[in-house]
């Protein structure tokens, strides 16, 4: 009997590649929204709403053509909305972020969420965390902060935007792992799409009825609009699913490394487009952030290969 099985370590290769591809090509959806806000005088939340707007309408097509009447039949829709809502708001609080700050700053701060799940894990789902880890996880916040200090005298409460995002985010990781792996990602990818453009479209009445100008309502003025904001819905879409994809190839622990990627892509964006570069000091704290990240996603994969052993 032949066998068609592809070899394990063309799987981790492919896997490796498609979750690098990503993560360089993802920060390029943030650069569009901070484009938007800054050159194209449109508000970050109508901004967020288009990019969930169009995630929906460019994946519903092949949804349809993959799983015929039944793609919107998920197991647990209510959870799958709710994971859309927290997504919009995490991307929200992101965009908003990056309207007023450099892209490489919004980066380096978002990527506290590592230490913020890591932690919520250990406080609400009884997982073990040793004090490695724990002192990792101050380290790394330690480093936010040197990254913070200085962004903090500029933009205020605004360089805090990027840790209410990456909490956010953090609870829905939490909410992906509650779904599991029951539905598919296609169908959860349109369906959170859906309930992330509702949210949005509600904080845009409510906000722009308060007269905030960062909800404030408009239509793309122009073709070049429209295209940036058709690229940013493509780039959520399939962007996130290549990230799916290539968790199915690799394990989350060999490719969790690759996510810090996307500070060096949006440096590059950063510099090229609206020519910020990080100071020295704000390179320190980004070095001990990843490095802290690092050290956390190795003590796991030692921790986990060698279980029940405590760190």
């Amino acid at each position: 009997m032949t066998s068609t099985s592809v070899p394990e370590h063309q799987n981790l290769a492919k896997g490796l590649a498609i979750m690098a591809f990503a993560m360089m090509i993802l920060p390029c959806m943030d650069a569009i929204a901070k484009f938007m806000s800054t050159f194209q005088a449109m508000s970050p939340a109508q901004v967020t709403f288009y990019r969930f707007f169009f995630q929906m309408v460019l994946t519903l097509p092949l949804l349809l053509t993959v799983a015929g009447a039944g793609a919107f039949r998920v197991k647990r829709p209510w959870m799958n909305l709710l994971r859309g809502v927290l997504h919009a708001a995490a991307t929200l609080l992101f965009f908003t972020a990056v309207k007023y700050m450099p892209l490489a700053d919004v980066f380096a701060i978002y990527f506290v969420e590592p230490f913020m799940l890591t932690a919520l894990s250990a406080l609400f789902l009884g997982e073990k965390v040793g004090w490695r880890r724990w002192l990792a996880i101050v380290i790394g916040f330690g480093g936010a902060m040197i990254v913070i200090q200085p962004s903090f005298a500029i933009f205020g409460v605004m360089s805090l935007l990027p840790v209410a995002c990456a909490f956010l985010f953090a609870l829905y990781l939490f909410m992906n792992r509650a779904i599991g792996d029951d539905d598919d990602p296609l169908a959860m990818q349109t369906v959170s799409g859906l309930g992330g453009t509702i949210f949005m479209a509600a904080a845009l009445l409510v906000g722009n009825g308060l007269g905030q100008a960062d909800f404030a309502v408009s239509l793309p003025d122009s073709w070049f609009s429209l295209g940036l904001l058709l690229i940013l819905g493509g780039l959520s879409a399939y962007g996130h699913l290549l990230v799916l994809r290539a968790f199915r190839l690799a394990p989350v622990s060999i490719l969790a490394p690759f996510q810090y990627f996307e500070i060096i892509s949006a440096t590059i964006l950063g510099f090229m487009l609206f020519g910020d570069f990080p100071t020295p000091s704000k390179w320190l704290g980004v070095a001990i952030i990843v490095g802290s990240g690092l050290y956390i996603i190795w003590r796991e994969r030692k921790v986990r290969a060698r279980e029940p052993e405590i760190l």
